[in-house]
């Protein structure tokens, strides 16, 4: 039986709270004072009776507060809890006193040398453990902590060794033993992998409720563990740039820059600058570019397929062995990027053509990823169009925001040409200037579009013969400074010289009113 007695910090207290045990010829097995105002008694088992003669007199010392059973005296429950923690340990763990033999092993350890505990116990760790010398180390002026490579039953391990010191009397250290935590190959593969495990917040911010959408995510996970070059294909608007982000993010790369070049959106030595940069030049500084700040990192080159020859050369090559030039400048710099780039083009009939470069297009696409189109996963486009109208309500201080049932259905059956940009852009315009708190079809300001003849201008109004009349008109200006001559111009198409010229007079075209 185990008694806690819970009391004041007072000097003798302790000496008549035993004095009442040996009054009662109680034999105590064991005291501790965990700390002041705590003490902790070992004693036999006792009646009930037997208590009730001596348990009110503890309760009436001057500062006991009080009185009560507890499983465990402190120094058991840290044994306990200890021993626990090494037999459940999932890696072999082996303590070992100062001269190198056996004092504790868990259970996989046991395992492993195929004996009791007991059996093990009082061995000298060298009868198993080979390919280190413990007594030489055990012996050593300085003993440090190692990890080793070992063979423990004839199998490759991977040992911590730690040594451990207690303080004598005199406060000096003196060594009491070691502990070794052994692991195997397959062990360590299995920690390495989870460490290298794709971060999957990295990609919560991608909506992926449609199949098609998932097995992209899939694939990118596993990507983005990888450091090949990767090409993603999507139409304009589908989010190739926030799937190459994530993929950045959830790479060893993570803690290094993201750098972003879109290669259509520059003339050809600006881009050529902006990603090499340039030397020094007269009263001009040397300037780093994109390749040089994402050193170690990710270069994102959007729009690939934009990139002019000049300029796929010089990509190839940092790809090929990792160096480059500075624009104006002969030093060699090396650099350590990935590339992830991404096009909406059909690159191969590029490469066919000879628009782009075959050998760069298949260092690109190492990895390669499909984004399909807004219109081909249409059960993401109302988890989006919910998430962006609850994003953009919460800005302009709108907390509840919803869709009317036609303005879903609406979105749900229109084509999104510019995909996932565009559905956003139109939810931001409809969220900020509508009154209320849903949103209507009305609020949605869309081109009428169809896949066959793409967008409409604006909302179609009059008759068939004015809007023929109006494509007529058109045509015959555009085509007027190329066949100035009535004869040409009926010539090209196809009608009568008489025709041509009514016609011209009907809509004024003539040399005064159309430029040639």
């Amino acid at each position: 039986m185990r008694l806690e007695i819970v009391c004041c910090d007072r000097v003798g207290i302790a000496r008549e709270v035993l004095e009442i045990f040996v009054e009662h010829e109680i034999n105590l097995r064991g005291i501790e004072l965990k700390q002041p105002g705590e003490i902790f008694i070992n004693i036999p088992d006792l009646e009930f009776s037997q208590l009730q003669t001596f348990m009110p007199r503890l309760r009436l010392i001057e500062g006991v507060n009080d009185v009560k059973t507890t499983p465990f005296m402190p120094s058991e429950r840290e044994r306990n809890e200890l021993s626990t923690l090494i037999k459940t340990f999932p890696d072999p763990f082996i303590s070992i006193d100062a001269k190198g033999d056996i004092r504790i092993v868990n259970t996989v350890a046991a395992g492993i040398m195929g004996c009791k505990d007991h059996e093990i116990i009082g061995d000298n760790v060298g009868n198993w453990l080979k390919g280190f010398n413990f007594t030489r180390w055990l012996d050593a002026d300085e003993v440090l902590a190692q990890t080793r490579r070992l063979k423990f039953q004839d199998d490759d391990f991977v040992a911590d060794i730690m040594p451990i010191h207690v303080t004598d009397q005199s406060g000096i250290p003196v060594l009491a033993g070691a502990v070794l935590i052994l692991k195997s190959e397959a062990r360590l593969g299995q920690q390495i992998s989870a460490f290298k495990q794709a971060n999957e917040n990295n990609f919560a911010g991608i909506q992926a409720s449609s199949g098609s959408m998932r097995k992209v995510i899939r694939e990118a996970k596993r990507m983005a563990l990888l450091d090949s070059s990767m090409l993603i294909v999507g139409e304009t608007g589908t989010g190739k740039e926030l799937l190459a982000h994530a993929c950045h993010a959830a790479s060893d790369r993570s803690n290094k820059p993201f750098m972003t070049l879109s290669c259509a959106a520059l003339p050809d030595d600006d881009a050529e600058t902006e990603l090499f940069g340039a030397g020094s030049k007269g009263e001009n500084k040397a300037k780093r570019g994109l390749f040089e700040s994402a050193d170690g990192g990710t270069i994102f080159l959007d729009e690939v397929g934009e990139m002019s020859p000049k300029l796929q050369t010089k990509v190839l090559r940092v790809i090929q062995d990792g160096t480059f030039r500075r624009v104006n400048d002969e030093e060699e710099i090396r650099v350590n990027v990935r590339i992830i780039s991404s096009t909406n083009c059909d690159l191969l009939s590029m490469v066919s053509t000879g628009e782009f470069r075959e050998d760069l297009y298949y260092r690109l696409n190492v990895l390669g990823l499909n984004i399909p189109s807004l219109r081909d996963r249409r059960s993401d486009i109302i988890p989006l169009a919910e998430f962006f109208i609850v994003k953009f309500g919460q800005r302009i201080g709108k907390t509840i925001v919803t869709m009317s049932d036609d303005c879903r259905d609406f979105i749900e059956h229109y084509p999104w040409p510019g995909n996932v940009r565009q559905l956003e852009n139109v939810l931001i315009r409809a969220v900020s200037l509508m009154e209320g708190s849903i949103v209507m079809t009305s609020h949605l300001q869309l081109p009428a579009y169809t896949r066959e003849y793409g967008y409409l201008e604006q909302e179609f109004e009059g008759t068939l013969d004015a809007a023929v009349k109006s494509f007529e008109a058109d045509l015959l200006r555009k085509l007027y400074p190329a066949y100035p001559s009535t004869r040409q111009l009926a010539k090209k198409l196809g009608l009568s010289h008489t025709a041509i010229a009514n016609k011209l007079r009907e809509y004024d075209i003539n040399k005064k009113t159309v430029k040639i």
